[in-house]
């Protein structure tokens, strides 16, 4: 049985003028929520030209909307007309509710590149939703050499009692990150990747840096001694931070705790290789009892 839509025609599609917004509204992105976005757009129905969603999260005091989750929302749209699951959303957001009140609905997202006209029909829906929604879009087709972020906020252009069209301001927008999401991210922005690389591999890429960055402190200390470059206090702070803050150990012991590094992360993978075979075995015979 089909799942209830809501539909929203337009005479044709609306006015929209991206431009620079002049107000104090921002935004600040977990990275979860745009490893989501870009998940959902791998997993889209074949017919589906783009994936639109849920944005959930808070707005600080300072009037920053920071969005913490997101879910997708199932639609269909056309030139003139987008029709969306409004039960399907109604029941994620209640289910989201229940496990985290303190997330609340603020915006939607969608992939593509910019706005388009059907975005001002499900801005509109959203907007009865929650007062002054944003829209984040993740351009999943790297239209510009990247996948580019972006954020906007709404604004109605009218002429008397005449509404004229949705006004697509762009807002500052703030991609919170660790280390490790920043890899995951700068290998996302890439058009295209030979392999994801292992945890060893990833061992080793992250050695590779840190001996080029120790390197770049021994030239800076040795250029300061030789008065080649001028003393920085910060810069000598900061290194002597550093050093004080590495535990002493001895060259044996570092080399037993790095071996026991290597021996766990050999034992993680040999663990996930037999429980992907496992699985693999597993739905071969689930398949082959449906057959029978």
């Amino acid at each position: 049985m089909a799942a209830p839509e809501t539909s929203a025609r337009g005479a044709g599609p609306a006015l929209l003028f991206p431009s620079s917004s002049s107000s104090s509204s921002s935004a600040r992105v977990e990275a979860v929520v745009v490893f989501t976005i870009c998940d959902s757009f791998v997993r889209r129905p074949d017919q589906a030209e783009r994936v639109i969603g849920t944005l959930l999260g808070s707005v600080l005091p300072d009037g920053t909307v920071h969005v913490r989750n997101a879910y997708v929302v199932p639609h269909s749209e056309s030139a003139d007309q987008v029709a969306l699951d409004i039960e399907y959303h109604h029941n994620m957001y209640a289910s989201h509710q229940k496990v985290n009140p303190k997330e609340v609905l603020v915006g939607w997202f969608s992939t593509g590149f910019g706005v388009s006209g059907g975005s001002t029909l499900i801005h509109e829906f959203y907007s009865r939703e929650v007062q002054s929604p944003i829209h984040l879009t993740v351009d999943t087709g790297f239209t510009m050499g990247e996948a580019s972020i972006k954020a906007y906020v709404s604004s109605n252009l009218s002429l008397g009692d005449r509404h004229l069209a949705a006004q697509f301001q762009e807002i500052p927008l703030d991609l919170k990150m660790l280390d490790a999401e920043k890899v995951g991210f700068e290998m996302l922005k890439s058009t295209m990747v030979e392999k994801l690389p292992n945890d060893l591999e990833g061992m080793e890429s992250s050695m590779q840096k840190l001996y080029a960055l120790i390197d770049e402190i021994y030239k800076y200390v040795d250029d300061v001694v030789e008065a080649r470059v001028a003393p920085d206090n910060k810069i000598g702070r900061f290194i002597a931070d550093t050093v004080s803050s590495m535990p002493k150990l001895s060259p044996a012991s570092f080399d037993r705790l790095f071996n026991d590094k290597i021996q766990d992360n050999l034992a993680l993978v040999y663990l996930s290789s037999i429980t992907r075979t496992q699985i693999a075995v597993a739905e071969k015979l689930n398949t082959a009892a449906q057959v029978l």
